[in-house]
């Protein structure tokens, strides 16, 4: 694993400015950060660089779509898996949108999204059929918010 990368005050509030939207124009961006457009470019290229950025994404607001369920299981295994065998396991099923394992108590939350009640079951059994889980506790999203800077 390579070292941490040090950033100042202007590489953060770049970042600050790509979370909140990675498609603002770089003029922008530097005027925000009282920088020209060419050392904005050249830090932005550092970063991505660095590995601080690893890619540009889109947040999708699901509840303004007609259809799905999100929902969040957690999952206590019933062995001492590495980080690595979670990650493979929870991995397989295509529903799994996210995986955060943790210290603690669940062992690993899994961010499911599905099309219904019915899909949500068939997942949440599927995680369970390894034999691998000891114990789950599913959660149906009503409402999401996202901190975006």
């Amino acid at each position: 694993m390579s070292e941490p990368a040090i950033l100042d005050a202007t590489d953060h509030a770049i970042l600050d400015l790509l979370r909140e939207n990675a498609r603002r124009p770089l003029r922008e961006v530097a005027d925000a950060v009282g920088l020209t457009v060419a050392p904005v470019q050249r830090r932005i290229a550092r970063l991505e660089k660095l590995g601080v950025i690893e890619r540009y994404t889109v947040q999708i607001n699901h509840g303004r779509i007609a259809a799905g369920i999100e929902a969040v299981t957690e999952l206590n295994f019933s062995n001492d898996l590495d980080l690595a065998q979670i990650m493979e396991f929870v991995a397989g099923v295509p529903e799994v949108e996210e995986v955060l394992t943790l210290a603690g108590d669940p062992d690993a939350l899994v961010r499911i999204r599905v099309n219904g009640v019915e899909d949500l079951r068939r997942v949440v059994s599927q995680l369970r059929s390894g034999g691998r889980i000891s114990s789950t506790k599913t959660l149906v999203v009503l409402e999401q918010w996202t901190r975006s800077g």
